[in-house]
């Protein structure tokens, strides 16, 4: 037996909130289970632990993070007004009520020294996922400038969720600024 679709999600929501609120070191799996309303039978009837749950959690973010960034992408008709929605996407997908003090992704990997492979994987395949359709989107700048427009518009996204840890009222205006003159000397 499965675990319920209604328990599912409330055991996401809380670990989502707890986890990239407070720590994930910093919360105990009862602290979740408490704040999901659900028993732990529940909470293993869907999960083998902790780091399961984190896996899980991750997913369902990146999902809706792809879905955010897409959804920026679609309404820009320019090369370079597509490859920038990025900074687009940060700033609307911070608006909405994903509780997190920072990247989810950075922090979780900030996290753990030696990550579970289910952990690993869902970090790898966000960054795997960012690089991807950076790649996509300045492919028409050709090579090799396209490769290189990539990596420094990753870093740029990066440094810019760091420096949200530092300063949580921190915008993407200085990094979009940044990337938009590096796209400009293409």
């Amino acid at each position: 037996m499965g675990i319920r679709t209604s328990s599912e999600t409330k055991l996401l929501d809380a670990a989502e909130q707890l986890f990239f609120a407070r720590g994930i070191s910093a919360t105990p799996i009862d602290a979740v289970i408490e704040a999901a309303g659900v028993s732990p039978a529940t909470l293993y009837r869907g999960y083998t632990g902790k780091d399961d749950l984190v896996a899980a959690v991750l997913t369902r973010r990146h999902q809706h993070w792809m879905q955010a960034w897409q959804e920026a992408i679609d309404g820009r008709a320019s090369v370079p007004d597509r490859l920038l929605a990025v900074f687009d996407a940060l700033e609307e997908f911070r608006a909405q009520p994903h509780p997190s003090r920072w990247c989810a992704f950075l922090g979780t990997a900030a996290e753990y020294v030696e990550p579970p492979a289910g952990v690993d994987e869902a970090v790898a395949r966000d960054t795997a996922s960012l690089r991807a359709r950076l790649s996509e989107l300045a492919a028409p700048f050709g090579e090799p400038r396209a490769a290189t427009l990539v990596e420094q518009v990753l870093l740029l996204v990066s440094g810019y969720l760091a420096m949200r840890l530092r300063d949580p009222a921190h915008s993407t205006e200085t990094a979009r600024t940044i990337a938009a003159g590096l796209v400009a000397d293409v």
